[in-house]
């Protein structure tokens, strides 16, 4: 484990701009202190390398945030294009460069504006975001939100979380592979799956690691159930999943 401060160091990116990305849950520790820092696994900083090569692409952080949390996310995929882009992206710099000094010999005659047409990486780069980006379970649950009123929106969450709260019930009494938890996440799938999308064991299975992954998350389902409420029903969804 490495603190936030050792990270910073070895990846130049600041600690307060690490901060952020937990915040918006792009990339969250792997655990917590007893001080409550930062900490940071081998799974953590390959993420991090992840971020930084999107970064450097300019992909906005919300699409890079929904790109690493599809289920079906494949890194190899996603290198492959990144080493594609940076390709392009360094081609596209040595014909500035060359054209660059071309005007300096010339004392600017040269006129080539050909050399500034970024058309071709952006559509690449475009292509890549769209194939990452929106995902089948997005697009639905943007099709079933359709209509919904800003109550409808608040009265589902209100649901959302009392399912939460009837998890923090049974934790008392009961473990995590029991018949009531069982039956509690299979209530949860098909919540999600009436108002959201259809919520496959895979997609729950990543759902239940984000449960107890993203400190905002973590911090609204115990609130909802009582602490420990998120890493019980993680642990219950594991359970159900066969994990």
């Amino acid at each position: 484990m490495m603190t936030v401060n050792e990270v910073s160091k070895l990846s130049g990116v600041s600690i307060r701009t690490l901060q952020y990305y937990d915040r918006i849950g792009l990339l969250n520790p792997a655990d917590y202190t007893q001080a409550g820092y930062r900490l940071y696994d081998d799974a953590a900083l390959e993420k991090l390398q992840q971020i930084l090569l999107f970064k450097e692409l300019e992909f906005p952080l919300k699409d890079i945030r929904e790109m690493l949390s599809r289920p079906d996310f494949d890194k190899k995929k996603a290198l492959e294009q990144q080493i594609t882009l940076l390709t392009m992206k360094k081609e596209h710099l040595e014909n500035l460069i060359a054209y660059a000094r071309e005007i300096q010999l010339t004392g600017g005659k040269t006129m080539d504006f050909s050399v500034f047409d970024t058309e071709k990486m952006d559509e690449y780069a475009r292509q890549a975001r769209e194939q990452w980006g929106k995902t089948d379970q997005y697009r639905e649950s943007e099709q079933k939100a359709k209509g919904r009123s800003g109550e409808d929106e608040k009265h589902l969450m209100e649901q959302c979380m009392q399912i939460f709260a009837e998890f923090g019930k049974i934790k008392e009494d009961a473990c995590a592979e029991s018949a009531r938890a069982q039956s509690q996440v299979k209530k949860l799938q098909d919540f999600i799956t009436q108002n959201f999308y259809q919520c496959s064991d895979e997609i729950l299975f990543s759902l239940g690691q984000m449960y107890v992954g993203s400190r905002e998350f973590t911090e609204n389902i115990d609130n909802a159930g009582g602490t420990g409420t998120a890493e019980f029903a993680a642990s219950a969804i594991r359970a159900y999943c066969g994990k």
